[in-house]
């Protein structure tokens, strides 16, 4: 039992180190643990690494995993070729061996010893034809032919020379670092294939893809077909409801079955799982990339546009900000320019708003005058208080 735990675990740690690694920089699994662990794998590993050399080793060390890293990441390189070609034949040398000699069976013919290997080495030829084809590389003898077929949309291409080549970059283009070339409608550069992706390579790709795909279930299903066989040969369902009195449902006998493969066909049941994962990996990047043929677009571009949109919704943040800013400045500055605050108003107020008509000898609200001698008028300032006009005699 301790067996069938040991092959559960690893099962399902190497789907959650795979997903994570290939697929937690997608959106979708945002603030989740799959994303801390493909940063891990992609970033934190590799730190870590580094100061234990420069702790144990010193500059001489890090300098050595410095090289290191530039030959495996930034120089073309065939570490992650050769590491396809071993999983593939290690894989399809365990099924060999631990399955063929089950076919023929109950339910899988032995032409399936042919047709396997046949699968296998199509797989094997389209990934040759997509390492080895040239992508579209541009150069000064036919620049001219990709920047007619390519017009500039001037939003995320525009008329530009390559700093490197020293050529007019044609519209969809991209100059790879990885292989110091430009490349006409450049998708990506792919380490598995020690190539870029681009306007002549695309097709070889996305059959890569597809024909793995379909390789990856047909040996799950072919597997599963090879446990079913077995299972009917050895007469195991009749076995554990004739002989154990198990009730013949798959809720009853589904554990007993599970635990009877584990213990009996472990190493196929492990290739099995890992052939399901690797396919619906396949499934996940075969559909992304019939996406973007479907709508003629590229892997770069997809990346482009969304800078491009992202710095648009920028700009017209900033631009909402300054009108919000210049109408609150016009409304401040307008209710400065028509309020007076009680303050200034009572100051700036004149004196002889708060005497009384009745008091200056006003009739009524008439702004006249009785006739009076001029010793009367000192007698009114005395009484106002401050100094006034002094009229003619009548009206003023």
């Amino acid at each position: 039992m301790e067996v069938q735990w040991l092959l559960l675990c690893h099962g399902l740690v190497t789907l959650l180190v795979v997903v994570s690694f290939l697929c937690g920089q997608w959106p979708i699994f945002d603030g989740t643990f799959i994303q801390r662990i493909h940063i891990f794998l992609t970033f934190g590993a590799y730190d870590y690494l580094r100061r234990f050399v420069a702790a144990v080793c010193g500059r001489k060390g890090t300098d050595a995993l410095h090289s290191v890293e530039y030959y495996c990441c930034d120089r073309p390189n065939p570490t992650l070729q050769l590491i396809y070609v071993a999983i593939l034949g290690v894989t399809y040398y365990v099924i060999v061996q631990s399955s063929f000699r089950y076919i023929p069976g109950y339910y899988i013919g032995e032409v399936h010893r042919y047709t396997s290997l046949l699968a296998v080495a199509v797989g094997i030829l389209l990934f040759l034809l997509t390492s080895f084809s040239d992508p579209g590389t541009v150069n000064a003898e036919n620049v001219s032919q990709y920047l007619s077929a390519y017009p500039y949309d001037n939003i995320i291409f525009s008329e530009k020379e390559c700093s490197t080549c020293k050529i007019l970059k044609p519209a969809r283009s991209k100059h790879c670092s990885v292989c110091d070339r430009c490349v006409a409608r450049f998708d990506h550069h792919c380490g598995w294939m020690n190539n870029c992706i681009g306007e002549k390579n695309t097709r070889y790709f996305i059959a890569f893809l597809f024909w793995h795909f379909l390789l990856c279930v047909y040996g799950t299903v072919a597997i599963a077909l090879v446990l079913a066989g077995q299972l009917k040969e050895l007469q195991v369902i009749q076995i554990l409801t004739v002989y154990y009195g198990i009730e013949n449902k798959f809720r009853s006998l589904a554990p007993y079955v599970i635990q009877w493969l584990l213990g009996s066909y472990n190493t196929q049941i492990l290739i099995m799982v890992f052939l399901a994962i690797v396919s619906m990996l396949m499934a996940g990047f075969l559909a992304y990339h019939s996406k973007l043929c479907l709508t003629n677009t590229t892997t770069n571009e997809t990346f482009k546009w969304h800078d491009y949109l992202s710095w648009q919704k920028k700009v017209n943040e900033a631009k909402a900000s300054a009108v919000a800013l210049k109408a609150s400045l016009d409304e401040v500055s307008h209710e400065r320019k028509h309020h007076v605050s009680k303050w200034k108003a009572f100051c700036c107020r004149s004196r002889l708003e708060e005497v009384k008509p009745a008091e200056l000898g006003l009739k009524s609200s008439c702004a006249w005058i009785p006739v009076a001698p001029r010793g009367e008028w000192s007698r009114l300032e005395a009484r106002l208080g401050f100094p006034t006009l002094v009229p003619c005699d009548g009206i003023f």
